[in-house]
Parts: C-alpha cells; sequence; structure tokens
C-alpha cells in the first residue's frame, strides 16, 4: 500500500500507542512493520492497520512473530 501516506500514518499511530519499531515500503509495494512494546498497544496497532489511513486500501495484513528486540522510537526505514 504506497503511495498513500501508510508509513507517516503508521509512525504516529504506532508512537501515540507507546510502541517502538520501524515500517517500510518492499519493492513488491507492500509495506512491512516491526512493533516493540505492550502486547495491548500491538494488537491494537495491528487492528489499525487493518483499516489504515483515510486514502488506503487494505487487502490484508500478515502477522508474525519476532524475536523481542529493545528498540526506541519509531521510524520509517529504506524500501527493501
Amino acid at each position: 500500500m504506497q503511495g498513500v501516506g501508510f508509513r507517516d500514518w503508521l509512525v504516529t499511530t504506532a508512537r501515540g500507542l507507546g510502541l517502538s519499531g520501524w515500517v517500510r515500503n518492499r519493492s513488491d509495494g507492500s509495506v512491512e512493520a516491526f512493533f516493540s512494546g505492550d502486547a495491548g498497544a500491538v494488537d491494537d496497532c495491528i487492528r489499525a492497520c487493518r483499516v489504515g489511513p483515510r486514502l488506503a486500501a487494505v487487502d490484508r495484513v500478515k502477522v508474525s512473530p519476532a524475536e523481542a528486540t529493545e528498540m526506541r522510537g519509531f521510524a520509517i526505514r529504506p524500501t527493501l
């Protein structure tokens, strides 16, 4: 979901929930994100991603567990 401000929206959303992590576009047109923080806040952020920002048309959200990582802040990473 590129070109609709999804990454900027997700930074604002994740920070508002007190999460750390990152978001980036992928060369296949998808968006990938990593969330670290309170489990309830992570679940809230995932639910928000299923809707996305106003101009988004989210087709699906795939959730995969990841190793816990000590991170600070929530940032946009370069496209992979």
